[in-house]
């Protein structure tokens, strides 16, 4: 194939003439590889796969066993995000409880004032009980001291009216 040629299959092939020919600057670039590597020994090929991974191994090994203390790490945070989580709504609860327990003083001290206004109207009706009986007794006394006077006068009437005087 001469220069010219080739230059019309690239112009063809540029302008996608479907019947082409390819030239050697567009061949694959895998096509005769297996073909220009010489024969490569598999111990050798053994020897550097071994070479690479102890290069490697002891540093992938490190990395595997930070990478499982990360982890294990992780879990601890997470248990003790967990915990204190539960911390803070045992703190809202206990807030609740707070109010709980304000609220329930705020109602003890309204029983108390009740229980001491109860004392307060109790020993008052006693008072008013005593007087009242008192004063029950004290106008029955006056009723029985009338009817007494009343009585007396009555017998003062009595003997002060004047009686016939007896004929003998």
């Amino acid at each position: 194939m001469s220069g010219a040629e080739r230059t019309e299959g690239k112009e063809a092939a540029a302008a996608g003439d479907p019947g082409r020919s390819l030239g050697p600057s567009d061949a694959s670039p895998d096509e005769g590889v297996v073909e220009d590597l010489p024969l490569i020994d598999e111990k050798a090929v053994e020897q550097l796969a071994e070479g690479l991974i102890s290069h490697y191994l002891p540093d992938l090994q490190r990395s595997k066993s930070a990478l499982q203390e990360l982890t294990q790490n992780q879990v601890v945070l997470l248990e003790t995000l967990e915990q204190e989580i539960s911390k803070f709504k045992e703190c809202n609860s206990i807030v609740d409880i707070d109010a709980l327990f304000s609220e329930a003083k705020h109602y003890h001290n309204k029983l108390v004032n009740i229980r001491n206004e109860m004392m307060t109207l109790h020993e008052k009706t006693s008072k008013l009980k005593k007087r009242a009986l008192k004063l029950q007794q004290k106008r029955q006394k006056e009723e029985l001291e009338r009817e007494q006077q009343r009585e007396k006068e009555l017998e003062r009437e009595k003997q002060l009216t004047a009686k016939p005087a007896k004929r003998t």
